[in-house]
């Protein structure tokens, strides 16, 4: 796949799911449930450095940041007002119509993440400028990689509609629910749309049980990585990401020591090379006021001077065919053992 690294920024939209991408929340008990439904909007707490990027990439003019989320529709006036405390804006925010589901007796609709997903995100994509490219960001703890994963070959015209009904039957799919997905399938104009899927490792799931997805797919275990991986895009400035691991620093989201590894991390994985390196290092004049920050930062860009001769001048990009129904499996196997590995922590 290629992607586009210099495009108008009308021309690009971000999606974002909230349960543990934007907010730190914990649903794996009934009792989880509960407290994250009754839980008013000024005691949620955001995942550091989430606010932070969601206000750079508005900065940026995208055509929009649109969220798409699990949560049940009943949960809307909390969520928002949870927003609007944190400053973010939204063109478009889509929950979980529950009760109207299970009124009509669809009890597996509360687990199943893919059709719901699958078929909210085609049906705004079929609303959309085609021309219009997107950034995905969700979280492991679900099916945020393989849904965004299959969603973009479908809307690139790789994945027809005999991938669909086999995914679909797969996940045990009402049927009005695949007539549904086949319809704005159908309606939609095929175009390399999803630049970039970024996944963020909640449930510290390993960064290579994505592998299969292709380098599209981007795991990460902080935002200042989603981050610089943008700077190499082309998407955000140096100085962006660094006002984003100023604020995860501020938070308290990570140790000071952790800018470096993160840096190194992604480059290890081939996400970002010497031009996001060389950019960090032109914009160390950034104004990052508390002397914390600033003494971690200065750490950050003497260890990319040390490191910039062995960084690649170019970071791999692409995707290889992707079997989605035998994926899907494997892929809901890991999610949830790492669902159970939390449980048991937990318990402990």
């Amino acid at each position: 796949m290629r992607y586009v690294s210099r495009i108008e920024p009308g021309h690009r939209i971000f999606r974002w799911d909230l349960d543990k991408t934007y907010l730190r929340t914990e649903f794996d008990t009934v009792r989880d449930l509960l407290r994250t439904a009754l839980e008013p909007p000024a005691r949620k707490r955001t995942v550091p450095g989430a606010a932070a990027i969601l206000r750079e990439i508005r900065a940026t003019g995208p055509a929009g940041v649109y969220i798409l989320s699990g949560s049940p529709e009943q949960m809307r006036k909390r969520l928002e007002q949870k927003l609007l405390l944190d400053g973010i804006q939204w063109d478009g925010f889509t929950l979980k119509p529950v009760v109207k589901k299970l009124t009509r007796g669809h009890f597996r609709f509360l687990k199943d993440q893919v059709a719901y997903k699958l078929g909210a995100l085609l049906e705004s994509r079929a609303s959309v400028d085609p021309f219009t490219v997107e950034i995905l960001f969700g979280d492991d703890a679900e099916a945020d990689a393989f849904v965004y994963s299959l969603y973009a070959e479908v809307v690139a015209g790789r994945a027809n509609e005999e991938v669909l009904l086999r995914v679909l039957a797969e996940t045990g799919a009402y049927e009005e629910d695949v007539k549904r997905i086949l319809e704005f399938a159908r309606s939609i104009t095929h175009a390399e749309a999803v630049e970039r899927i970024f996944i963020h490792l909640d449930r510290v799931r390993p960064a290579d049980s994505f592998v299969e997805l292709g380098s599209r797919v981007c795991p990460f275990y902080n935002y200042l990585q989603p981050a610089l991986v943008l700077v190499e895009d082309g998407v955000f400035t140096a100085q962006a990401a660094l006002r984003v691991g100023a604020a995860i620093l501020q938070e308290r989201g990570m140790s000071p020591e952790a800018l470096g590894a993160s840096f190194d991390d992604l480059a290890r994985r081939g996400f970002v090379g010497k031009k996001t390196a060389l950019a960090l290092l032109e914009a160390r004049d950034t104004d990052l006021t508390s002397a914390r920050v600033k003494k971690a930062m200065s750490d950050l860009f003497r260890d990319l001077e040390l490191k910039l001769r062995r960084l690649p001048d170019a970071v791999p990009s692409g995707t290889s065919e992707i079997d989605f129904a035998s994926l899907y499996g494997r892929d809901h196997a890991l999610a949830r053992a790492a669902k159970a590995r939390v449980v048991r922590r937990r318990r402990r």
